[in-house]
């Protein structure tokens, strides 16, 4: 059977439809011909030039990532900016690009749900009695102090180092949860009960509303907080496509744009 860069994209679309995806965003294939034929995958969170690079040695067709390269109409192609010089790349090396992003967030299986399995919560759930949501609510099997809980944080998304917005002397038994910049959810989740929040790239204002309302924030970081869903949307093409005989390589080196000095 004969795998396409279309077979690729109605993959992804069965994980993560875009219909799902928020109407801000930017979701499904972003350049190349929907008919070219697809014999390896390169799977990444961002499309980034040293990802281009690793696609292009590896004469893979087409990069899925989660972030879409292109998120606004461009009057532009200049190929001595960054955007403009990975498009000319792209286009050259006959290179697809496919993203999920919002709609992967919210699908289930998606972003969210697996900072959840990550975390080690059970009983999941969407938030409120909605049928889809970005965020997602769940429960520790053990009660945690805020500390403990952040220390928990850091070492199962293996990071160097978590911010914690400690908001009081209590213990956490329910979370709620938004990968990547999910501060917006904070409140929401403390009106469903969370004793404290994860997410990333919180600001300061943001931080002094969570002490405020009494819910505990841990922000781990916009690339940690997503980035283990690269194995699993690999994995999941990898078993969608199993009868293409296509290959489907991941990304297992990208690192955090921060450093703690």
């Amino acid at each position: 059977m004969k795998c396409t860069v279309q077979t690729v994209a109605d993959a992804v679309n069965r994980l993560a439809p875009k219909k799902l995806a928020e109407e801000w965003d930017n979701p499904g294939l972003l350049i190349g011909d929907p008919s070219a034929s697809v014999k390896k995958i390169f799977v990444c969170l961002d499309v980034l030039d040293e990802n281009i690079s690793k696609a292009i040695e590896l004469d893979a067709q087409i990069i899925v990532a989660h972030h879409p390269l292109i998120f606004r109409a461009i009057k532009n192609v200049r190929f001595d900016l960054p955007l403009g010089n990975k498009i000319n790349r792209l286009i050259k090396n006959n290179l697809a690009v496919f993203a999920a992003h919002t709609n992967l967030d919210i699908a289930a299986g998606g972003v969210n749900d697996i900072l959840a399995e990550k975390i080690g919560l059970v009983d999941v759930k969407n938030f409120g009695d909605e049928e889809f949501s970005l965020g997602r609510i769940g429960t520790l099997e053990t009660p945690m102090t805020a500390e403990d809980f952040a220390r928990h944080v850091k070492k199962v998304l293996n990071v160097e180092n978590v911010r914690l917005i400690c908001a009081g002397d209590f213990k956490i038994k329910k979370v709620g949860l938004c990968g990547g910049a999910g501060a917006e959810f904070i409140q929401k989740a403390k009106f469903f009960g969370a004793q404290a929040f994860v997410t990333g790239d919180v600001k300061y204002h943001e931080a002094q509303a969570a002490v405020e309302n009494k819910i505990h924030v841990v922000d781990a970081g916009h690339f940690a907080t997503e980035f283990p869903i690269v194995h699993v949307l690999a994995d999941y093409l990898r078993d969608e496509l199993k009868n293409f005989g296509v290959e489907i390589i991941e990304d297992t080196t990208a690192k955090d744009f921060f450093t703690t000095i």
